[in-house]
């Protein structure tokens, strides 16, 4: 027999750590290959860590609520065979066919495990490999301090650090300091904390927030204290999409054993309304505009435990009505199912939020950052309405949604968020019934 060390396996770009949320087996339970053993959290998603061999927990070194680095040992399995698996056996078992050589994973390593000898204080959150470019770089605790985090509570990602360290030449840090430090002090603003002591009286009932509702309290506050939010409504006549999907959801599900929602229509006029405004598909860093290249349209989507989370449609514009569904209904069944892939939920441009499955007619819905536009789907509601025809007005029953644009006033103007809002109505209001799917 020997022992197996089960890691933390990579879940994506810059997602260094998890917390454990609860063990699916015990020690000394015997458990085969590909077995989901344990549930883990990330700031983006859940997920489960299945075991790539076959053999019996021995023992488990990440209870619930701790924290595990990502190729960090969580436990150790008694598998067939003789002698225990090295680190080197470790990497080739949790990587694929295309992994990085030898002499690549000892320049990723050593600097990793020397910066984690570094020591910093404990008002400075650093996940190890901004350590480790920290350490390279010879960036002094009070230089990073300076630098705007884009993460989780404003901490320093990746991406903020190298892109610091390409300016670093050109920029001398105690110019850079105010801005930088500007921002994160409003961010930072801690939700959990009660602004007031709030009374309770018999029978009230004290709820903890879990993890996941902590994170979008915390993600919610940081969008409202970093972007001026306006929003424009509009209502739209949706007679012909509701037709349209009303003759082709059965051949559909007959052909593609797939269900055709609303979703992937409303995504396609999205998505052909952002390329006549590709000035709506932009983030902000500092006093830059970032124009994204790809469009990739957030999902709001709501759990069975009653939070939410957004998964994304990656390049939206280069699928079909058909790729489209599909996406969205794996998405979809995915999330609600704890199946998501951290990077399943990371990269998105433009969210979209369907308010109207709740039976809202509409809402205000607030920015994910780094965003700066959301759109909300009312509900579809059967109204009279008054009709131009050629021989005068008319009064008939249509199908009527209201749909709200959220913008952020600081690089988008009303005229920029009506026109993108106005151009979506438009896409749907004219809905070609002889559109293939």
């Amino acid at each position: 027999m020997a022992e197996y060390k089960l890691l933390l396996p990579s879940m994506g770009e810059g997602v260094m750590e998890a917390t454990i949320i609860t063990w699916l087996f015990n020690e000394g339970d015997n458990v085969k290959e590909d077995d989901s053993v344990v549930e883990i959290a990330t700031d983006k998603v859940d997920s489960d860590v299945p075991t790539p061999v076959s053999g019996k927990i021995v023992k488990i070194l990440k209870q619930k609520d701790e924290v595990a680095k990502v190729g960090e040992a969580i436990a150790i399995l008694e598998i067939e065979g003789e002698g225990g698996n090295t680190a080197s056996e470790e990497v080739k078992t949790e990587t694929p066919a295309s992994a990085p050589d030898t002499e690549t994973l000892k320049t990723i390593e050593e600097p990793l495990q020397a910066a984690a000898n570094v020591e910093f204080s404990g008002d400075l959150y650093l996940s190890p490999l901004v350590k480790s470019i920290a350490q390279q770089e010879n960036i002094s605790e009070s230089e990073l301090k300076t630098i705007k985090g884009s993460g989780l509570e404003g901490r320093i990602t990746k991406e903020d650090i190298l892109a610091y360290v390409s300016n670093r030449g050109n920029q001398p840090v105690q110019q850079a300091a105010p801005v930088q430090e500007a921002a994160p002090a409003a961010v930072k603003t801690p939700v959990s904390a009660p602004v007031s002591t709030v009374s309770t009286a018999a029978g009230d009932e004290i709820i903890p927030m879990d993890r996941m509702r902590k994170i979008i309290a915390e993600n919610m506050v940081k969008a409202k204290h970093i972007a001026p939010h306006v929003t424009s409504f509009i209502e739209t006549d949706v007679t012909n999409v509701v037709k349209w999907r009303n003759k082709h959801k059965d051949i559909f599900e007959k052909r593609e054993g797939e269900k055709l929602t609303f979703m992937p229509i409303f995504v396609k006029a999205i998505v052909k309304a952002i390329q006549d405004f590709p000035m709506i598909n932009v983030s902000i860093s500092g006093e830059n505009i970032i124009k994204k290249k790809n469009i990739n349209i957030g999902m709001a989507t709501a759990l069975p435990d009653g939070n939410l989370i957004v998964p994304v449609i990656k390049n939206a514009d280069q699928l079909s009505l058909s790729g489209l569904a599909k996406a969205i209904n794996d998405l979809a069944y995915r999330a609600r199912n704890k199946k998501l892939r951290p990077e399943d939920t990371q990269g998105a441009t433009y969210t979209i939020s369907n308010v109207g499955s709740f039976g809202n007619l509409m809402g205000t819905p607030i920015i994910p950052q780094p965003q700066v536009a959301i759109l909300a789907i009312g509900a579809i509601v059967k109204k009279p309405a008054v009709l131009e025809t050629k021989d005068g007005d008319v009064i008939a029953i249509r199908q009527l949604m209201f749909m709200s644009h959220s913008y952020d006033h600081r690089v988008v103007d009303g005229s920029l968020g009506g026109m993108m809002l106005k151009h979506v109505h438009d896409y749907l209001q004219n809905w070609d019934l002889n559109t293939e799917i």
